[in-house]
């Protein structure tokens, strides 16, 4: 599959222009409701007939009528253009979750069938891979379009058998100084992971600690989640061993980019836990890939690891792509007034054994 035709359509969406995603039912063009403006809507859906593609999750929030329960949160759903939804303000009001308060008189809403059932999945996927919300206008087969891909190369585009090694320099760190950095990027992705090997390889599994990159908290000192301490204490427990490898993982907001975490941010001031927060805005709980720290970790020649981490997926991750986890070390840190109900829905809802 030709995933630089994926490269292509998150920049394009990342602009606001349209896209076409083709998958085996057929083709979809697409307009990204986010970056909209009244003119590129014109130029897509003159008639002003262009439903919406929203992600399941909105449309129970959105209380659509055939809306079933036990509905997959990340399917997509169509609702039809209502004569009130006349242009992208009122669009983005109704995809974003964070406006609900501020505009709570939505609806009603119809659903439409889905005939591109696979591209509009896939075009979910796109969104979120370009840090936008999964949310689009739906224009006529003959809609204006600056990118087509398929399917198949949004499904190929995040492929880590695609890292390679790009630069290695020694690094001495605060925590130890005989360090070394590695850079790995794809020739698809622009995200640019990093590898720390703190100390010498001994032919020992090493202490390894799988870091998702978090600004707020790692750069800023955020107090509303644990994740700049983290770093630091699990930096300095791997210093404290023979030797290890800390992974910092291009994957911010749990794999949904920066913007939209502090959507989910902004959803929790609301009331939402992380865990409602992500699926209200239309994404999975956790949409990280820990097989990009397995091809990282393989790219290193290491086969065996000592993984430092409460979180029990990324053990399952790691051993799913061929990593063996011969020990799970945990990383006990104290919670502030910020961020206890933050480490509590870790604990209760995703597993983590804090």
């Amino acid at each position: 599959m030709d995933a630089r035709a994926a490269a292509r359509a998150i920049d394009a969406l990342r602009r606001g222009w349209p896209i076409r995603v083709t998958g085996g039912d057929g083709p979809l063009g697409l307009l990204p409701i986010e970056g909209a403006t009244a003119p590129s809507l014109a130029a897509f859906d003159p008639r002003g007939q262009a439903p919406l593609l929203l992600s399941a999750a909105r449309g129970a929030t959105l209380k659509l009528a055939n809306q079933r329960a036990a509905a997959d949160p990340h399917a997509p759903v169509l609702i039809a253009r209502e004569p009130w939804i006349d242009g992208p303000a009122a669009a983005m009001a109704v995809a974003d979750p964070v406006s609900d308060l501020a505009t709570p008189l939505k609806g009603p809403f119809r659903a439409l069938p889905i005939v591109q059932a696979e591209a509009a999945a896939q075009a979910l996927v796109l969104a979120r891979l370009a840090g936008l919300l999964p949310a689009y206008f739906v224009g006529a087969t003959d809609a204006p379009a600056e990118v087509e891909v398929t399917a198949g190369a949004i499904a190929a585009y995040a492929d880590p058998a695609r890292l390679i090694i790009a630069a290695r320099a020694r690094l001495p760190v605060e925590a130890r100084e005989d360090t070394e950095i590695v850079a790995f990027r794809s020739t698809d992705d622009p995200r640019e992971h990093i590898a720390l090997i703190v100390g010498q390889p001994d032919g020992n599994p090493p202490v390894v600690r799988l870091h998702s990159e978090c600004l707020t908290g790692d750069v800023l000192g955020s107090l509303k989640c644990d994740c700049g301490p983290q770093l630091h204490a699990a930096l300095h427990q791997i210093a404290d061993g023979r030797w290890g490898v800390l992974l910092y993982l291009r994957q911010e907001g749990r794999g949904i980019g920066l913007i939209n975490k502090l959507r989910a941010y902004e959803l929790q001031d609301q009331g939402f836990d992380t865990v409602d927060a992500n699926v209200r805005l239309g994404f999975a709980i956790d949409a990280r890939d820990f097989g990009v720290a397995a091809r990282m970790l393989g790219l290193l020649g290491i086969k065996a690891v000592r993984l430092l981490t409460n979180n029990l997926a990324k053990v399952a991750g790691l051993e799913a792509a061929g990593i063996t986890v011969t020990e799970r070390l945990p990383l006990a840190l104290p919670s502030n007034p910020h961020n206890e109900r933050y480490l509590a829905t870790k604990r209760d809802r995703t597993g983590h054994d804090l």
